[in-house]
């Protein structure tokens, strides 16, 4: 049998939280309403670092979604269905705007979001990705979004694992390669 516990499913992943992603979905729209650089694009990279930073932090994700390696980054595969779902009963509006040579897919906010759904440790973690990338366009969030490892190590409509959270993108120092060096001796002689 799996090792699993509550909030997983059969073998041990963050069950999949369809209300707590369209929350998330309003939380960050609506804190995003006066960032004229916000669109579909920053919206899916907002919900990756606030999903991949709850796993590394909290030991699980907000919304438990699957985030697919894409073109321009990380998006959750279920953001069309869940955003249809949210278009459909009128909690959100789609706008485009032209911003500069482009057109910006915006998610509006119709309501606020049920903030009871999270916990403050969670909230916290949303406001951290919001604020981290508030001055970035699309393309500035999709680049950074690209030197992620889960990113790196995935092929295109690969789904990347939350496992990923947990590798650095930094090079090792020299002080880390032999520490490690001296941990494979050992347990290769052993």
């Amino acid at each position: 049998m799996p090792d699993t516990k509550p909030g997983t499913d059969e073998v041990g992943r963050d069950a999949y939280d369809a209300k707590k992603f369209r929350e998330l979905v309003l939380y960050i729209a609506k804190r995003s309403e006066d960032d004229p650089r916000f669109g579909a694009v920053k919206l899916n990279k907002i919900m990756y670092y606030s999903d991949f930073g709850a796993y590394r932090r909290l030991g699980q994700s907000i919304t438990g979604a699957n985030y697919q390696k894409l073109s321009e980054g990380p998006a959750p595969r279920q953001m069309l269905w869940e955003r249809r779902v949210l278009l459909d009963s009128g909690h959100i509006r789609m706008e485009s705007r032209q911003y500069f040579s482009g057109v910006q897919q915006r998610v509006v906010a119709e309501r606020g979001p049920d903030v009871g759904v999270f916990t403050t440790e969670e909230l916290g973690i949303v406001d951290e990705a919001i604020e981290s990338m508030r001055y970035m366009t699309a393309r500035q969030a999709s680049d950074f979004s690209h030197q992620e490892p889960g990113w790196i190590l995935t092929h295109p409509g690969e789904t990347i694992p939350y496992q990923s959270a947990w590798l650095s993108p930094e090079p090792l120092t020299q002080e880390a390669e032999e520490y490690a060096s001296v941990v494979a001796s050992r347990l290769v002689n052993s």
